[in-house]
């Protein structure tokens, strides 16, 4: 049976057709459907970090090619307290532990106003160059300005019930003992060392007194000063057990996406949401981590971190895009050696999308074009870009340097009749892979699994390579026909040889004349491209 096509084919509007569905059964207005991602503000943002937004804003775009408004909103925890300080960032901050990161200063260069803006900037920077739309908030100012303050005398109104319901649900007895809201100390400046007390409802004030907590292994003194704040001043925060609901029912947010290791904490913010500010959660999905390639959680504290900044030094947007909307489901080791793979990937998916290589199976075919819409922001040109391989970019990098580096790289690809203009697509296609060259060693081995038969093959290619390079006759032709002949005699059809060959050389299925490739490259730089696929 024919399997229903929603949107354009991908998880993307399948997630957009349920979110719309289920705000058509609950009765809310369609409008505008607001996402939200919460953005990070205590620590380096990663590609993880990156991802969620990302995805939402997906999702938002799917929800719009389904005839509805949609917008994200990306929210900043800045008035998160500094717990540890995250690895490379100066000693100097444990004398800011437990400080809202809104109030501390800019630890890195001094260009923002707090260290909590300079954080934030970094994850923004990233969604304005991959020309994300969305609409900015910050913790500290949506506190300050009142936003939220009949949704934290709802909560704080019901605090009794909202701690027998956090330890039904994830074991955790502490707010039985006090209130779900964090106190900014009015003397100390922390936040975490003043315990909420009591909430004096008829003057919405909490009273609190800062006698200190443990903030991981670290014990972090109070200084024992007792006070009164108004929930409407922006001095204190909701507990983050309870805060994403107040959120949610404040912004009229309708869908957010949340990570497997916070699975129980979902189940409070969305009872908070429904029982207690009576505003039916949002629909979530749940996404896996990106893990480093060593398989450990990528982390801002631990500074394994794969920044946006990082990844886009290397590959286009559209390749990082690609990553982060291929799928949501599944755990994936990531690093900048996937760039190479992901560049490869997004011409391939062009490709398909005009019809210049073949896709047989038509839910693949529909599935795939609509990614490439939807990392194009469902702004596709009218024609293909030229397609120069990239890794074959990033080799030709390796031999030149010096002002006109780019312009001797774009002389070979003519060379090779890989292409035909410096456009100013190919010209930063080119920048990347010089600055990739720069930056990595060659030994880049990508996914190919050879028989035993293939892997004799080429083992007799490198040795008539051999014997060629002793005799000083590299000559572009004859290596062309000694690979054709190598393969003819082994019984292999020469051009499966040939689209192996490219594909452990460039990581593509076809490129230059690979007799000249080969020549241009030389004895060396061959065997230390292939050894690794056939020893």
């Amino acid at each position: 049976m024919k399997r229903e096509i929603i949107g354009k084919g991908t998880w993307i509007d399948k997630l957009a057709s349920a979110i719309i569905k289920r705000e058509k059964d609950i009765g809310r207005s369609l409008e505008l459907i607001l996402v939200e991602s919460g953005l990070g503000a205590s620590g380096f943002p990663h590609i993880g970090s990156l991802g969620d937004a990302v995805r939402a804003y997906g999702v938002a775009l799917a929800i719009k090619n389904l005839g509805f408004d949609s917008k994200l909103i990306a929210y900043s925890d800045d008035l998160d307290g500094l717990r540890k300080i995250p690895s490379g960032l100066p000693e100097w901050l444990s004398d800011y532990i437990g400080k809202p990161v809104s109030n501390i200063p800019d630890p890195i260069g001094q260009c923002h106003d707090s260290y909590g803006s300079h954080m934030s900037s970094l994850l923004l920077d990233a969604l304005d160059r991959l020309e994300i739309n969305y609409k900015f908030l910050n913790a500290a100012k949506v506190y300050g300005s009142g936003m939220l303050t009949n949704q934290i005398d709802m909560i704080l109104s019901h605090a009794p019930d909202l701690g027998n319901k956090i330890e039904e649900i994830v074991g955790q007895s502490k707010y039985k003992e006090s209130l779900p809201y964090f106190p900014i100390c009015e003397s100390c400046g922390r936040l975490y060392v003043a315990h909420a007390e009591k909430y004096i409802r008829e003057e919405k004030k909490v009273s609190y007194i800062c006698n200190g907590t443990k903030l991981g292994n670290k014990d972090v003194k109070g200084c024992g000063y007792t006070g009164e704040i108004p929930i409407s001043a922006g001095k204190g925060k909701l507990a983050w057990k309870v805060e994403f609901a107040a959120r949610w029912s404040s912004l009229d947010i309708r869908f957010e996406a949340y990570g497997k290791d916070i699975m129980d904490s979902v189940r409070v913010y969305d009872w908070v949401s429904d029982d207690v500010l009576h505003y039916a959660h949002p629909l979530h999905v749940k996404y896996e981590m990106f893990l480093d390639k060593v398989g450990k959680k990528i982390s801002k504290s631990t500074g394994n971190v794969l920044t946006p900044q990082v990844w886009l030094r290397y590959g286009t947007p559209q390749s990082l895009l690609l990553l982060l909307f291929k799928r949501i489901t599944g755990t994936r080791q990531v690093g900048t050696d996937d760039i190479p793979t992901l560049m490869e990937e997004y011409d391939i998916c062009e490709d398909i999308y005009f019809g210049k290589k073949k896709e047989d199976n038509e839910e693949k075919l529909i599935k795939t074009k609509g990614l490439y819409e939807y990392v194009n922001h469902l702004k596709t040109s009218d024609k293909p870009l030229q397609h120069v391989p990239y890794m074959l970019i990033v080799q030709q990098a390796s031999f030149f340097s010096g002002a006109d580096r780019i312009k001797k790289i774009f002389d070979r690809l003519i060379k090779y009749k890989v292409a035909t203009e410096l456009t100013f697509d190919l010209e930063q296609k080119i920048q990347l892979a010089c600055n990739w060259s720069d930056d990595h060693i060659l030994t880049e081995k990508f996914d190919v699994v050879l028989t035993e038969k293939e892997k004799m093959i080429i083992r007799k290619i490198l040795e008539n390579l051999e014997i060629a390079n002793s005799e000083s006759n590299m000559d572009p032709e004859k290596i062309q026909q000694m690979i054709y002949e190598t393969s003819k005699e082994n019984e292999e059809q020469p051009r499966k040889i040939f689209k192996l060959m490219y594909k452990m050389l460039i990581n593509a299925d076809s490129g230059p004349r690979l007799g000249g490739y080969i020549s241009d490259l030389g004895l060396n730089r061959i065997h230390s491209l292939l050894d690794s696929y056939v020893s």
